[in-house]
């Protein structure tokens, strides 16, 4: 059950799964329009893409948690999983090229890893934090 509280955060149970990531970037894109923040959309959905998907693959089908919420500092994209293990990324950040990439049809899926670098490039801040009830979320801080 999505809950809304009183100054307008967005928590959203989802399921780790594929699916779940077009279903978060939906209610992202929503409670970011209803607060006028379109500026910072495309970007925005991108780093929910990424924690989804990520979180997804550390707990397939299990219940994650996508919370999208506001306060001075600016807009806050969270994910939460079940799994205490700190995402790390799987490629050394450099500059990437479209040489460097390898388009054919038989390695199109191989071209990821870049994930948490995009996050990271995204944010204004960003990292992971323990839940206290098991679990952790990790989160991205942006400029409206």
């Amino acid at each position: 059950m999505m809950v809304m509280t009183a100054t307008g955060e967005m928590i959203v149970p989802l399921m780790g799964t594929p699916a779940s990531v077009g279903l978060a970037r939906t209610l992202a894109a929503s409670r970011l329009c209803n607060w006028d923040y379109s500026r910072i959309l495309d970007d925005a959905l991108l780093i929910v893409s990424e924690l989804v998907t990520n979180a997804a693959r550390q707990t397939p089908n299990e219940e994650i948690r996508l919370q999208i919420s506001r306060d001075a500092g600016g807009v806050i994209i969270a994910v939460w999983d079940r799994d205490s293990q700190y995402p790390q990324a799987k490629r050394h950040r450099q500059p990437l090229t479209l040489e460097e990439l390898d388009l054919s049809s038989e390695a199109f899926d191989d071209n990821g890893g870049w994930g948490l670098h995009i996050v990271q490039a995204l944010s204004l801040r960003c990292g992971a934090t323990r839940d206290p009830a098991g679990g952790k979320w990790v989160w991205s801080r942006m400029r409206p």
